[in-house]
């Protein structure tokens, strides 16, 4: 390649990556951007993207199995699993090509290899066991993302026990499934498999499935799963996995002394992520990864002069929002954009894709009150929602929680029918600053299952009006 020279490298192709170069790009750094598998990361090719196409389907068989209730009829109704994935794969695809233009358009060199640190500001990139050049560049961001966390003697092998990406491309319709970890990955697949017909049992070491999402959240999500035909096991662990032919029998240690089996098709092994720290040249640079993960400051830097870390890599939230986010902050600072204000994670929305939805903002309810918060709590069930009622979909809880001396908006936490489309309200009200004051004087469109966002408001102040 004829130019080596930049004033930026983005190492990492993911949301985090490509976001930060095309941002840098725009903002006149000569930018080159190193990847070695797929444009858009693990996020557009093996996570978000696809495995909502997946739930998409779910979703269409779900209301499929429901016709008498909206009073249609079909017969031989039937899912093809094959179609299904190649219908996902597809949806990568497509967004593969639509960053690969991006970067192209916003002229970001792709150098296609895998980068490693030769010191502060150097690169060596290779590709296949061959050397592709050396680099240089005034600032370089690292943005590896993260894989699939193992735990020693239950690793995933790609057939009987899978990762996410063996989750994805299927290649049987598992009659009976074990899901080992029951955070936004694992909860989804669970989701899945079970609207498709899978007899779905959840492993869940903490006390409770989502354990990040609120109590009471949780508690209902526990209840809609189990309803839908889940078993869930809570503070539970798995001890060992035995491979037969075509099955797989866990072990499962629920305390007390108390163990049993389980015979599964399949099992997926959800129980988290660790940064990719590995082979990417830190020991040259100082850097040390703690946990997987590399330390930064509110503008992405390490600490090393001209070295940052975005992403997966560089911690919690592992969210692909979080990530372009950070990216964008880290760059306008390196380009001295003014008023550039250092990234914060207090604002972050999650959501998860299972059914019923799940999302939140801000702090729980539990955090709020260990913060030394006197809390108000707003609550509006989605059964006393028309739109919701008129969808179908009436099983859900708007939960709101605001600070009782001066109103701020603390946290917001939703379960129900497309709430992951209706938390971005409570995360703009939470960076604007917003009181309960201001949302209760905003107008909501009715009828919309937004009105019930309103209500949840109303209710900390015990002003609900149809509730």
């Amino acid at each position: 390649m004829a130019d080596t020279a930049y004033d930026l490298i983005v190492v990492g192709g993911g949301p985090g990556g490509y976001v930060s170069a095309i941002r840098a790009s725009q903002l006149g750094l000569k930018t080159a951007l190193v990847e070695a598998q797929h444009l858009g990361g693990i996020c557009l090719n093996w996570g978000c993207i696809p495995t909502k196409a997946l739930l998409k389907s779910a979703e269409m068989w779900h209301s499929l199995q429901r016709l008498d209730e909206f009073g249609l009829a079909a017969d031989n109704i039937r899912f093809d699993l094959d179609k299904i994935v190649k219908r996902s794969r597809g949806v990568s695809a497509q967004m593969m090509g639509g960053v690969k233009h991006l970067l192209k358009k916003n002229k970001v060199t792709v150098i296609d290899g895998w980068a490693k640190l030769n010191g502060p500001g150097k690169l060596n990139v290779e590709k296949d066991g061959k050397a592709v050049g050396s680099f240089t560049a005034k600032h370089i961001i690292l943005a590896t993302g993260a894989r699939a966390r193992e735990l020693p003697g239950l690793e995933a092998d790609g057939k009987l026990i899978w990762t996410y990406r063996e989750a994805l491309v299927p290649d049987v319709m598992p009659k009976s499934l074990l899901v080992v970890g029951s955070g936004a990955i694992g909860i989804e697949f669970a989701s899945f498999f079970n609207t498709l017909g899978a007899d779905v049992t959840v492993v869940e070491v903490m006390d409770r499935v989502l354990p990040v999402e609120d109590a009471e959240i949780s508690a209902l999500a526990h209840k809609s799963f189990t309803k839908h035909g889940m078993k869930i096991h809570v503070k539970t662990t798995v001890t060992k996995l035995e491979r037969g032919k075509d099955s797989v029998t866990a072990t499962l240690d629920h305390g007390d002394g108390k163990t049993s089996q389980i015979t599964t098709d399949r099992v997926i092994m959800a129980v988290g992520i660790t940064g990719n720290v590995e082979d990417i040249g830190l020991e040259t640079t100082g850097i040390k990864a703690d946990r997987g993960h590399i330390a930064v400051d509110g503008y992405a830097q390490t600490g090393v002069p001209g070295l940052y870390a975005i992403g997966d890599v560089a911690g919690p939230p592992w969210l692909a929002h979080k990530a372009s986010h950070e990216g964008i902050v880290c760059v306008e600072k390196i380009a001295g954009v003014k008023d550039v204000h250092p990234f914060a994670t207090t604002n972050i929305p999650g959501c998860t894709y299972c059914s019923p939805q799940v999302a939140s903002v801000g702090m729980t309810e539990a955090v709020a009150v260990d913060k030394g918060y006197k809390v108000r709590v707003g609550r509006f069930p989605l059964l006393a929602n028309g739109k919701a009622i008129a969808l179908g979909e009436p099983d859900g809880l708007i939960k709101t929680v605001f600070d009782d001396k001066t109103g701020e908006l603390l946290g917001a936490h939703m379960i129900g029918a497309e709430v992951t489309e209706m938390i971005q309200g409570y995360t703009i009200a939470r960076s604007l600053e917003t009181t309960e004051a201001e949302l209760i004087h905003t107008v909501f469109p009715h009828p919309t299952v937004s009105e019930s966002m309103h209500e949840s408001v109303l209710d900390s102040l015990n002003r609900a009006i149809h509730f």
